[in-house]
């Protein structure tokens, strides 16, 4: 097997890719939904709807005799030769700060070391069947899937469209019923036949019935609601998918989770990466990784608005104009904050960056706004004091009331394994909080 590990936002000189050319040629300058149509799964799965990421935006891009990665990390891989995407801000040996994060996040079980295991399609197959739970649960919000589907029966009912060939076949010599089909609203339709399909091949992993634990309400009504389960059926039930994907927008959660099931239960029949998907593998928006992450440090003391999800939409202007989306605002109204989460180091937060928090500020009156970033040098707090003044009339002094704060969250970079990483950040994440008890 070759490999080369990578770090997310980084230039690399475009010889260290020589031994994995194959793959390298076919991701090079190549967009995220380019991947994606050749079968790479990423997530979160709106990218189209990410402030970071965009469909557009390139795993390596060329520039000159380097190659620049973006924004994601991850897995990529093409026969046997692998690219992994690794956060920058982990350390030199293991990247324990992206496993760190799928953990606190996506609540992924501790396998992320995509190096070692020796079957690197089941590696990936794993990263699949854990993120189950996650769009399961994300689609079950809007309550089971319904659609109309056309069931037959035969029986002295008749409510609908008489067979007339099954009628004959079935009701030779006449005993008083009928075989008709009728088209119905219904909850067992092929969409959650194939959830119904995808959750009993999990169960039957070891793992399998403590994953499905995390949602065992959801898969209690997908249970309930399938009652044509056959598992002889499975086949018949992915063709129908294939050929039937979801198309309204309003259910754009249950088109993800379709296609994440069809991936895992097409797994056994044509292992990943081979046949016609010459690329295989998963990528994660690190940036998104983060704010959610941050988010479940202080979600006790900033409410969270989510532009994905279209929650605690503001406004810039009345007349409901000018949406915006602020990453915080703190839940203390006496002392409002805004704060905005940032995956990237702290000299990279500038320009754009101080302009959006403070048109935010001045939008909810608040005097504190921060930025979240992970820090990995030991780089103490910086604060920036608001100017008054011009340089014209040559009298710009510094406020002592507007201030705009880059808080870092320190990132281990010495840990000698997992279990010590996770108890050196749990120090990491009390100082985080610390400065913001004073001010609730």
């Amino acid at each position: 097997m070759k490999l080369l590990k990578i770090k997310d936002n980084t230039q690399v000189k475009k010889a260290a890719f020589s031994d994995i050319g194959n793959l390298t040629c076919k991701i090079a300058d190549k967009t995220l939904g380019h991947l994606e149509q050749e079968g790479v799964f990423v997530f979160p799965e709106f990218v189209a709807n990410a402030k970071d990421i965009t469909k557009d935006q390139m795993i390596l891009q060329s520039v000159n005799d380097t190659f620049r990665s973006g924004n994601v990390m991850g897995f990529l891989g093409c026969g046997d030769e692998r690219l992994i995407i690794e956060s920058r801000f982990c350390g030199k040996e293991n990247d324990y700060f992206f496993q760190y994060l799928l953990n606190r996040v996506l609540d992924f079980p501790n396998i992320v070391d995509l190096e070692s295991d020796a079957d690197q399609n089941n590696q990936l197959f794993n990263f699949l069947l854990f993120l189950f739970p996650y769009y399961l649960k994300t689609a079950m919000r809007k309550g089971l899937f319904k659609k109309y589907v056309r069931n037959r029966y035969n029986d002295g009912n008749i409510k609908g469209t008489i067979d007339i060939a099954r009628h004959i076949k079935q009701n030779t010599p006449f005993t008083g019923n009928v075989a008709y089909s009728q088209r119905e609203f219904s909850y067992d339709n092929s969409l959650m036949e194939l959830v119904r399909h995808t959750i009993e091949f999990i169960k039957r992993k070891p793992y399998g019935n403590n994953l499905l634990i995390k949602v065992k309400d959801e898969v209690k009504l997908v249970v309930e609601a399938t009652q044509r389960y056959e598992q002889s059926d499975r086949q018949k039930i992915v063709e129908a998918n294939k050929k039937n994907t979801v198309r309204h927008a309003y259910f754009r959660e249950y088109l993800a989770l379709q296609r994440l099931c069809l991936l895992i239960l097409q797994h056994q029949k044509h292992q990943i990466g081979s046949g016609s998907r010459k690329i295989y593998g998963i990528l994660f928006d690190g940036a998104w990784l983060w704010e959610e992450y941050v988010h479940s440090l202080v979600e006790n003391i900033f409410y969270h608005p989510m532009n994905k999800g279209g929650t605690g939409a503001q406004r810039l202007f009345s007349g409901n104009v000018g949406l915006i989306y602020p990453d915080f605002i703190s839940r203390n109204k006496e002392t409002r904050m805004i704060a905005d989460a940032k995956y990237k180091p702290i000299n990279n937060i500038g320009n754009k960056d101080y302009l959006q928090v403070l048109a935010y500020m001045f939008r909810f009156d608040a005097k504190a706004g921060y930025y979240f970033y992970p820090e990995a040098a030991g780089t103490n707090d910086r604060q920036l004091w608001m100017n008054k003044g011009s340089t014209y009339e040559n009298n710009v002094a510094a406020r002592d009331d507007i201030c705009v704060t880059k808080h870092g969250l320190k990132i281990p970079s010495q840990a000698e394994n997992y279990e010590m990483f996770v108890s050196q950040m749990k120090d990491s994440e009390d100082a985080f909080r610390n400065i913001f008890i004073t001010r609730l």
